[in-house]
């Protein structure tokens, strides 16, 4: 019996794996084998005409490099910048919409994920539009408002560029943080709401006593990804400003880009992905150790 057993275990363990192989070969195909190509790759002079060891120079070169401190600047800012008010505003949308009803909210769902699902490509044009010094509505409006003299050239003015940038990525950015908030609610145990205001809690001590504990693991979530999409911004800079005026908008996913596929620098490019990916990996560490430990599945 117990070899009856043993075989039908090892037989249900051998077709899990067989299920798990398409998957699991992709994985180390596609990701480890690149990865650990790039890290080792990061150790030399890599380009079309060399591949000499150095040792960490690409490493040390980043840091003497001002074009990528500046890019490393650039980078934090965005993420700095955008994390916290997706966040904030993913949550202040799905708060006030889930209160209503059930074609408001579907209503609502859709208008903020649509630029989500709208190709890269086509946010840009629009933006472009947007912002274009001459004829751009923005320029426009601004102008009729009494906001402004003249025109300004958004994307071409080291004082507004970044700027604009950032306020496109979270036009795509807030879209499934809001639809993600509106679900966590959902899942939000009505009779300790109720419960609670019976007691006489306010509004703001629902929300944070009962509510707030209820959409950590969303928040936790939302956080991570925001963040590492942050880090990762490249279609926009490459699309709108080509990391300028004078590298004001250059990104490390861009200068990177510019390194290996412009110059054929493939080991200082792989030297910078690598340091880009320890840069997330420990800021995610940090962002798990603060959010995760108090969250409640």
């Amino acid at each position: 019996m117990k070899k009856t057993s043993h075989k039908l275990a090892l037989r249900e363990t051998m077709v899990s794996y067989m299920f798990l192989a398409p998957a699991l070969l992709f994985f180390i195909v596609f990701v480890l084998v690149p990865m650990g190509m790039g890290i080792f790759t990061s150790l030399f002079k890599y380009s079309m005409t060399e591949f000499d060891f150095i040792g960490v120079d690409n490493y040390v070169k980043m840091f003497q490099d001002a074009v990528f401190l500046k890019a490393l600047r650039n980078t934090l800012i965005i993420v700095v910048g955008s994390v916290p008010i997706v966040v904030i505003f993913a949550l202040f949308v799905a708060s006030q919409t889930y209160e209503r009803s059930a074609f408001t909210r579907s209503f609502f769902r859709c208008v903020f994920f649509l630029p989500v699902v709208t190709g890269t490509v086509a946010v840009a044009v629009v933006w472009k539009w947007v912002y274009d010094p001459l004829s751009g509505i923005l320029n426009y409006v601004m102008k009729a408002g009494g906001l402004i003299n003249s025109n300004i050239m958004w994307l071409g003015d080291k004082r507004y560029a970044l700027m604009a940038i950032i306020i496109i990525l979270l036009t795509t950015a807030v879209g499934q943080p809001i639809i993600l908030y509106i679900a966590a609610m959902g899942n939000i145990d009505k009779s300790l709401v109720v419960a609670a205001e019976v007691d006489g809690a306010n509004k703001f001590q629902v929300f944070w006593k009962i509510k707030w504990p209820s959409l950590l693991p969303t928040t936790l979530y939302i956080v991570v990804i925001t963040t590492i999409n942050s880090f990762q911004c490249f279609s926009l800079i490459q699309l709108l400003t080509s990391g300028g005026p004078n590298h004001e908008t250059t990104t490390i996913m861009f200068y990177l880009y510019q390194k290996a596929f412009n110059l054929s620098d493939y080991g200082y490019a792989n030297a910078m992905g690598v340091f880009l990916a320890v840069v997330i990996g420990i800021i995610s560490f940090v962002q798990f150790k603060c959010l995760g430990s108090d969250v409640e599945y």
